[in-house]
């Protein structure tokens, strides 16, 4: 073949069967297996939104800058959709500390503040009255139960019912359980606080199936919207010759979807932390439900316009085969016999072509398919750290709240100071978008989300030292030294100072999501099987809930005099979970873009194909 013939393109890719698709109708061979008469194939020109929209050759990824592609409008609504979800999670559980752990304000029925009764400036709203532990329990409860509720929600979406079908059916169950809030907060089931917290703890459980459905499943939703999967080679109005880099694009759509979470969060927190303190707790439970009825309406409104994948059929249970076959014989808990086999590619035995004509009757995918698992098997490893990151996240749903409440407040509430995060959160993500990572990479220097995330561990740690030694000083300078919660509660007396020093622990935490939380999404979503994206995101998720798990052990640090060595032990946590992170992940590090490149694969399971043909 002469360079001057004319190429059909997808015919070359299709007989190689090293192609992928880049968003056109055209299909684009590897640059490193095809070429004409010695000139990569890449030069020939291809119809599409680009002249240039090639495959990168490997110079050009070491070399040329990466930029992330347009947006797709659908993933919009689906960010707005989130937003209405996190306004309602948020909303109702801003209020959850002192709904648990304060008493009745003197003269109060629904847990407001009472004109001419309350001191305005100090006092904060309260229910049950049962203490910071108890909150603290309930509170980390609810995480560990939410966040590991998306497992189910996952299973349920990859292998029957598909993400939409999912979602919805998990925002019916979270009304459901919203309802019960309310339920929980009416004052005359107030007036008894064992059927109170009883009501209470049912609405938890509901609602934590709900948001369990829903997170796992709305995540890879959003990020589906967005078609392109392999970077490409293209030139700008400047001349300038970039890469469009899908995990750039990917990372982007997860910023701003970040983003609007902490819109919806931001506003329902401080909306519903006045509703408490001026009217009561049943309206800020009321406000997040009616807020969260838009969103089925929004899904429906858009349905048509969104990409939906169809449900994968029984796909676990042949990921979980493979895994099994590629570890035979090698899987062992001597750890010298461990490292020396680790050099040994073990999945090259389970691919179907290694097999032949002996493979199982359920082999029924390809080599690269088995390259997507092992791919989405690495990913869970990466997340195995994350727990104790989120350890130090919690501190802001709990702790936090009741460390703000024993200092002086100024007429500000004492769960309005966390809002201080999403606001971080909010101002910062257009800046680390258009400012921080652009720059880093005009730099030069290829900041890849593992790098990121081992960044998030640190400044999270930073975060809780600055905790520590605001709580050192609160026992220190307080009227009532290391009794500051009793001194609150008996004396009400605060310690003099300013609540607005919290203010840093909470914006070095946004800055710390922005690392490792948001990055977390975009690593999941990248490298999970594209029928076993929810599972993944789920995996991702539960690394919450296990942290939840490992706070239940630190309650007995949750309260005076120790509440220093909470924050200072987490930090050490955390600081350590970054170099235990690093340490065990630099080397797949080195193989971010060839983990990204992977051939499609051509696995399209059996209930996929009956789905598509009703």
């Amino acid at each position: 073949m002469n360079a001057s013939d004319p190429v059909d393109v997808a015919e070359i890719a299709k007989s190689k069967a090293i192609s992928h698709d880049i968003g056109t109708n055209e299909k684009v061979p590897v640059v490193d297996e095809l070429t004409i008469d010695n000139a990569p194939l890449r030069e020939v020109s291809i119809e599409g939104d680009s002249l240039d929209k090639t495959a990168p050759t490997e110079e050009e990824l070491a070399t040329l800058r990466r930029v992330a592609g347009t947006l797709p409008v659908a993933a919009y609504s689906v960010a707005f959709v989130e937003l209405c979800e996190r306004f309602s999670y948020y909303g109702a559980t801003a209020v959850f500390v002192n709904f648990i752990q304060r008493p009745l304000p003197t003269g109060s029925t629904t847990g407001a503040l009472v004109p001419g009764v309350s001191n305005w400036s100090n006092d904060s709203p309260g229910a049950l009255g049962m203490g910071q532990q108890a909150s603290t329990g309930l509170t980390l409860f609810n995480s560990f139960w939410s966040y590991i509720m998306p497992l189910f929600g996952a299973m349920v979406a990859d292998q029957w019912w598909g993400r939409y079908r999912t979602i919805m059916s998990a925002i019916a169950c979270a009304l459901v359980g919203h309802i019960i809030l309310i339920i929980s907060a009416i004052p005359k089931v107030i007036d008894s606080p064992n059927g109170a917290i009883a009501c209470f703890s049912i609405g938890l459980i509901i609602m934590g199936v709900g948001t369990g459905g829903f997170k796992a499943n709305i995540a890879p939703l959003i990020a589906e919207q967005y078609r392109e999967d392999r970077p490409y080679v293209t030139t700008l109005a400047s001349g300038e010759r970039v890469i469009v880099d899908p995990s750039a694009t990917v990372s982007r759509i997860y910023m701003y979807f970040y983003m609007m979470v902490n819109i919806g969060s931001f506003v329902g927190q401080v909306a519903m932390v006045y509703a408490e303190r001026y009217v009561g707790f049943w309206l800020s439970y009321l406000l997040p439900t009616a807020m969260f009825c838009l969103c089925p309406a929004v899904l429906l409104i858009c349905k048509k316009h969104y990409i939906l994948t169809p449900p994968g059929g029984s796909i676990y249970p042949k990921a979980f085969k493979v895994s099994m076959l590629a570890m035979k014989g090698h899987w062992t808990l001597n750890p010298v016999r461990w490292f020396k086999g680790s050099g040994v590619d073990i999945w090259a035995a389970a691919k179907p072509s290694h097999l032949g004509a002996g493979k199982p009757a359920w082999m029924d995918f390809d080599d690269a398919w088995v390259d997507e698992v092992r791919r989405g098997l690495l990913a869970c490893r990466v997340f195995l750290w994350y727990p104790l990151y989120w350890l130090a996240y919690n501190q802001m749903l709990n702790n936090l709240t009741s460390q703000a409440a024993t200092m002086k407040l100024g007429g500000v509430p004492n769960d309005i100071i966390n809002n201080l995060n999403p606001i971080a959160l909010i101002i910062f993500i257009p800046i680390f978008d258009h400012i921080v990572y652009p720059g880093i990479r005009k730099m030069g220097f290829h900041f890849t989300p593992l790098k990121r995330i081992t960044a998030g561990f640190v400044v999270a740690a930073l975060s809780m030292v600055v905790a520590a030694v605001t709580q050192y000083y609160i026992y220190k300078l307080g009227p009532c030294g290391n009794q500051a919660n009793m001194c609150l509660e008996v004396k009400h007396e605060h310690t003099n100072i300013s609540v607005w020093v919290q203010a840093l622990t909470y914006i070095m935490g946004g800055i710390s999501e922005i690392l490792a939380s948001i990055t977390s999404l975009e690593y999941a979503y990248t490298k999970a099987p594209k029928n076993m994206r929810s599972l993944v995101q789920a995996v991702s998720l539960l690394m919450n809930a296990f942290s939840s798990a490992i706070g239940q052990a630190f309650i007995g640090l949750a309260d005076d005099p120790l509440l220093t060595w909470n924050y200072t032990v987490v930090a050490i946590l955390a600081f350590l979970g970054g170099v235990g992170f690093w340490a065990t992940n630099y080397k797949l590090d080195a193989q971010e873009d060839a983990m990204n490149m992977l051939p499609d694969s051509e696995f399209t399971p059996q209930a996929v194909v009956d789905e598509e043909r009703k």
